[in-house]
């Protein structure tokens, strides 16, 4: 039996949750996704870069990710939860309200349900490298503990958030609790110091790098940065932006036309062997007569190219 990467998402998104799609299909299927090139994973943030509501089941996200070919991603807590059985906002619901019933949806969850979110993903070809949460400053205790545990129950090997240096310090505490790693994302006005700090209040907090974000933001060269930092990085952001002119940021651009040095940084990461997911954050305007999916499928290409230069 011979599947196509188009026929699987489409199966994907069909199976049941509960009955996971059969091994046997997966060993038939002749074009497993691959994104791992000269030792370098490149990944996608994921459902961000289809555009649209993060509120989607995990099938649907893996099911387009399958499509792309892309084997590893950073995926966002909310397809995983969906999956599980959070309430979704109401019509008409107070914001407040909708917060309260999701924070004790998180306190009873059954994070085994992840565990087989999990298993769909690994049977498909896919690893869900890292979870990122957004508003995980405003978590309780117990619902910081519900978090790092989802990490766990997923097999991630690090959580992600914007990087605010003060809800850092506590987030680190919980981050060296359970041992999960946090890669903080920072973006143009996010600067090395920083980092440094979140880095010193806690052993688990790491960085997350948007390597465009940096020359956007005119914080000099990222390829130096991460040649210092490598080993507290977990993943870098891998966009295209011109430099800033010290008043205004940069814009985004398709890969290859603006000043950020991907190549020179999945270069660095391939010589240099370092345990970095390279995520492709996909923010550039779609050209006319294209969509998301064909130029998401331009960016993997154009790092696959580099890797291979």
């Amino acid at each position: 039996m011979t599947v196509t990467r188009r026929e699987l998402g489409k199966l994907m998104l069909t199976a049941p949750m509960a009955g996971l799609l059969p091994r046997e299909l997966f060993a038939g299927w002749q074009a497993r996704p691959n994104s791992k090139w000269a030792g370098v994973q490149v990944g996608l943030n994921v459902p961000y870069n289809f555009g649209g509501s993060r509120d989607v089941p995990s099938d649907e996200v893996l099911a387009k990710t399958l499509e792309l070919g892309a084997s590893a991603v950073e995926l966002r807590s909310q397809p995983v939860e969906v999956s599980m059985g959070k309430p979704l906002p109401q019509p008409g619901q107070d914001q407040k309200a909708a917060a309260e019933a999701l924070r004790a949806w998180r306190l009873k969850a059954d994070l085994s349900k992840a565990a087989a979110i999990r298993k769909k993903w690994n049977d498909a070809g896919v690893a869900i490298e890292i979870l990122k949460y957004d508003g995980i400053y405003n978590f309780t205790d117990p619902e910081m503990d519900y978090a790092f545990g989802l990490a766990k129950a997923l097999g991630v090997k690090a959580i992600s958030t914007e990087l605010e240096v003060e809800g850092a310090k506590r987030v680190g505490t919980f981050a060296d609790k359970h041992g999960v790693k946090v890669g903080y994302h920072g973006h143009t006005k996010t600067t090395p110091a920083m980092f440094a700090e979140a880095f010193a209040a806690a052993k688990h907090n790491w960085a997350n790098i948007d390597i465009g974000h940096w020359v956007a933001g005119n914080l000099g060269n990222p390829v130096d940065y991460i040649k210092q930092h490598h080993d507290r990085i977990t993943h870098i952001h891998v966009k295209d932006r011109k430099k800033g002119d010290g008043t205004t940021d940069g814009p985004n651009t398709p890969f290859g036309e603006g000043d950020t040095p991907i190549k020179d940084v999945l270069r660095l990461i391939r010589d240099n062997k370092y345990p970095i997911q390279a995520t492709i954050e996909f923010e550039y305007k779609v050209p006319d007569g294209s969509d998301r999916m064909k130029e998401i499928a331009k960016t993997i290409q154009y790092c696959k190219d580099a890797l291979a230069g």
